[in-house]
């Protein structure tokens, strides 16, 4: 990327946290809070979530058989089906449908993505969209910036402003109450004069060719009821087997996306409807001439569902979790996170396999893999994965000027054409060997003034942000020189510590404070020289290169773990790639040792603690006060309690961060091109630590991404958990 693209890029972000960054957040943290209150509420919401995935795993496998199905269950009800290939075939027979008569539709992000609407209205169609946020967007002339609510970067106060100077109403519009009676009137009219109604469907079932609507307003129904034909579009991966297999996805669907336990409005349709239809002079007419297609459009996604790693894109059921949970989406919305049509974390690869990696690549460095959407997800979707996969296909895109060069001088296994800034972020481990080896004058270069800027202009570094400083004596080396202070065979355990490239070159302090804290509950420590486990190059799309660490991480592991010793882990995020996408790096009985043997620090300490070993011989808490910030993938883990569980026993008072991501994200708060968001996001976090009960409380993350952005943001140092414990 260049220097002017990396600006643009930053003008860009900064100007939607400028005008849109405020109602996103608000409106996303009450769908995201609701969520979690919502499906609090369900008796088995994983088990939920397994029978969703199931069906739609099922339903994808069977796609081409299913397509079949409905077409014969519709044919048999008297409508009609429509196999489109692509969006242009699609829009080519909705026209010729309509054939210039008024059309009202009702929310349907399929056609978006088809702009089915600027087709209709260049073959004279009058169309208008019946739901309120997007009959918003349609009078204000914007693309929807959510899948589920498009209309939530826009305040009441610039709804009004537009309605206002747009419709000039006898009285000024000013309450939501005022806008939403305007709007319904208004809309009714276009209802009345329209002869096709036009839906999309949430799920379609092949068995009866039943269309399930989930909604808000009942718009959708007015749309069908009130015209002489009805036109449904919908994606073929809408396909479900059976109308009984609703019954997980309206459990979830509401939950899921706005956080209400059941949307005001599931509607069933089995088209077509026999209901009378309103003719001419508003009086009501027989429906036995009633019209009804079903459009369904491929448009890429058997291509997807050909592809290992896109197909799961096709399990989406659109419902918006995996952007309310993401604290970048939370802060800018879609219109920066998102691409010709879909947005939010599942956007990528929605994006990649409809209309192309080029669109894609416009936002995909967004998600930073911090894997906070994946226990979101109702059906349950590796959203991270798609979206690194994508990004490696990115990469590996691009020509470079000098690819035999780059690929035969560099760490990496990367072809020439990677980004430099990537290639930098991604070999992390070795930029941290030549730091650590010339220490301290490598880091007293890097401070240099000529060197940050040089940074800034080639490889994107922002220079407003603190760079690490590397320890001339790693902790390998340390603890080389220092040995084990505990006989392996009066050890109550045995255990391996990952030395992950920050612990080893950087923090190295945090290293060796678990290394006591362990000895001091009787365990015997080894720390082999294991390298980066791969979670550097992988937040780059550097895939393969991922796989080389993580099969010389497992070489280097293996000994200890086949001995039946355990691992120790302090860096959440490579315990994360241990535990997760090692299945993908690694074989699978290679990734089942390692995941089934490796424990984080604080867990495992949890884990010595309850069974046995003296809490005693830590250091006393004496009722500190602490505020305590969880990394995300240690969240997605579920390993949060038992930090919070081993200071309390240690006498501590803890408080925690309800914020779902620091910001700061790896590498991510680096660039420069989203160093402002970066901040923005940290800033939520600063704030709940600055609060009149937390603001003299001692800082404490588990994260090294969460260190260095508190770091950089609070007037007081944070420490890592394990700190607290050290005996000395």
């Amino acid at each position: 990327m260049s220097v002017d693209d990396r600006q643009r890029k930053a003008e860009r972000i900064r100007h939607l946290l400028d005008t849109e960054g405020d109602s996103v957040h608000e409106n996303t943290q009450v769908f995201n809070d609701g969520r979690y209150e919502s499906t609090a509420d369900l008796e088995d919401y994983e088990g939920l979530k397994d029978e969703a995935r199931a069906i739609k795993e099922d339903a994808i496998e069977r796609l081409p058989e299913l397509i079949d199905q409905v077409t014969e269950a519709v044919e048999a009800n008297g409508g009609t089906v429509y196999i489109a290939d692509d969006a242009a075939d699609a829009n080519r027979y909705i026209t010729e449908v309509a054939d210039g008569r008024n059309v009202v539709k009702s929310k349907s992000m399929t056609s978006e993505e088809m702009e089915v609407n600027e087709s209709l209205e260049a073959s004279g169609a009058d169309v208008w969209e019946t739901d309120l946020a997007e009959f918003v967007l349609q009078v204000a002339d914007e693309a929807p910036s959510h899948i589920v609510a498009p209309a939530i970067h826009k305040s009441r106060e610039e709804i009004a402003e537009l309605f206002n100077e747009v419709f000039e109403p006898e009285e000024p519009l000013e309450t939501a109450e005022e806008l939403t009676q305007f709007a319904r009137e208004y809309l009714g009219e276009k209802i009345l004069d329209a002869e096709v109604g036009m839906t999309g469907a949430n799920f379609v079932t092949a068995d009866t060719g039943t269309l399930a609507l989930v909604t808000s307003e009942g718009n959708a129904r007015k749309c069908v009821q009130a015209t002489d034909t009805h036109v449904a579009v919908a994606g073929v991966e809408k396909i479900i087997p059976t109308i009984e297999d609703l019954q997980p996805f309206v459990e979830l669907i509401g939950r899921s996306g706005t956080g209400q336990d059941i949307t005001s409005y599931v509607s069933l349709f089995t088209p077509p409807g026999d209901s009378p239809t309103f003719g001419e002079g508003d009086e009501l007419g027989p429906g036995d001439d009633r019209e009804f297609h079903l459009v369904l459009i491929d448009n890429g996604r058997m291509e997807m569902r050909e592809d290992d790693q896109l197909r799961e894109t096709l399990y989406c059921i659109r419902c918006s979790a995996c952007a309310n949970s993401c604290a970048n989406f939370q802060h800018v919305g879609g219109h920066a996170f998102g691409g010709e049509t879909y947005s939010g974390g599942i956007a990528t690869g929605w994006e990649a396999g409809v209309h192309g990696q080029d669109s894609a690549a416009e936002f995909n460095d967004l998600c930073t893999g911090c894997s906070r959407c994946v226990n979101q997800c109702p059906v349950k979707i590796d959203i991270p994965w798609i979206n690194t996969v994508v990004r490696d296909r990115i990469n590996r895109g691009k020509d470079g000027d000098l690819d035999f060069l780059v690929e035969g001088l560099t760490p990496d296994e990367e072809p020439g054409g990677v980004d430099p800034q990537k290639r930098l972020f991604g070999n992390f481990d070795t930029l941290a060997k030549l730091g650590s080896a010339f220490a301290p004058l490598s880091n007293w270069v890097a401070q240099t003034g000529t060197a940050r800027s040089l940074m800034e202009r080639t490889l994107g570094i922002d220079s407003r942000r603190e760079l690490p400083e590397f320890e001339r004596e790693s902790l390998v080396e340390w603890f080389e020189d220092r040995g084990s202070r505990v006989d392996p065979d009066e050890a109550r355990r045995q255990v391996a510590i990952y030395p992950d490239a920050y612990t080893n070159y950087v923090r190295t302090e945090r290293g060796k404070a678990a290394i006591r804290v362990l000895e001091a509950l009787d365990v015997h420590v080894d720390v082999p020289a294991a390298g980066e486990s791969g979670r550097a190059p992988l937040s780059q799309g550097m895939v393969t290169t991922a796989q080389g660490n993580a099969e010389a991480v497992y070489d280097a592991l293996a000994p200890a773990v086949a001995a039946g010793h355990d691992v120790v882990v302090i860096e959440p995020s490579d315990l994360a790639i241990f535990h997760r996408e090692y299945e993908r790096l690694l074989p699978e009985d290679d990734h089942a040792a390692l995941k089934n043997n490796s424990y984080e620090i604080m867990e495992y300490v949890y884990g010595l603690l309850e069974n046995g070993a003296d809490v005693d011989a830590l250091p006393g808490g004496d009722d500190d006060q602490i505020a305590y910030h969880s990394h995300c993938q240690q969240r997605t883990l579920d390993l949060e309690p038992y930090t919070v569980a081993v200071l309390e026993d240690c006498g501590f008072d803890v408080t925690t961060s309800d914020v779902e991501c620091c910001g700061m994200a790896g590498s991510f708060g680096y660039k420069s091109e989203y160093y402002e968001l970066s901040v923005d996001v940290g800033e939520e976090l600063v704030d709940q630590f600055t609060t009149e009960e937390n603001a003299d409380r001692t800082v404490v993350a588990s994260g090294t991404s969460c260190l260095e952005q508190l770091d950089a943001l609070l007037t007081r140092r944070p420490a890592h958990p394990v700190r607290l414990l050290d005996t000395q």
